[in-house]
């Protein structure tokens, strides 16, 4: 399995170009998983990593949390689409980098090019994870899913997330956060 940074890129059930190989549509991804134990993640303060594999889904994690966040004022599907997309458009930073949220998880690329594959990796997945999260933060009829959207409050490993830009005012974006 190829790996940047010490990360594997596990495979992805998605349509989104990049590096990551293409899984089975009918097998649980890493993008599933830190959807489905988001929820009891979240409260850890902790977390204990056995494979490099648990380092993605603390990174995922995280990225839900900051995407909830952003969502958390957004009263429609639409509005919360328009600032997903925005999330996905801000810089990502890689280990190394002022910005990354875990500094030490993740071991320092070795090269550009190995910057530049993890960069497009957490890129890729972060777009398949919003895409995913859209579909649990809103119900069918576009409206706020309550059950989730409250875990934009939660701090995961004791870490803020900044406030939403929308409601204060401010350049969007989270200022290197993630």
């Amino acid at each position: 399995m190829t790996k940047a940074c010490g990360c594997p890129l596990l495979p992805l059930k998605s349509h989104i170009k990049g590096p990551a190989p293409e899984s089975d549509q009918d097998k649980i991804d890493i993008v599933d998983e830190a959807i489905s134990f988001f929820r009891a993640n979240v409260f850890f303060r902790n977390f204990d990593i056995r494979s490099s594999a648990d380092k993605l889904l603390i990174y995922l994690t995280f990225y839900i949390n900051v995407a909830l966040k952003r969502l958390e004022g957004c009263r429609t599907l639409a509005v919360g689409t328009k600032a997903i997309i925005t999330l996905g458009l801000e810089n990502i930073p890689v280990p190394g980098e002022t910005g990354f949220p875990f500094p030490g998880l993740f071991s320092l690329p070795q090269s550009e090019e190995e910057a530049e594959l993890f960069r497009s990796y957490l890129r890729q997945i972060r777009e398949e994870t919003s895409g995913r999260l859209l579909n649990c933060a809103y119900r069918p009829n576009g409206t706020p899913n309550k059950w989730w959207l409250a875990f934009a409050k939660r701090k995961f490993m004791n870490i803020i997330v900044p406030e939403s830009s929308t409601s204060h005012g401010r350049k969007p974006g989270y200022h290197g956060m993630l």
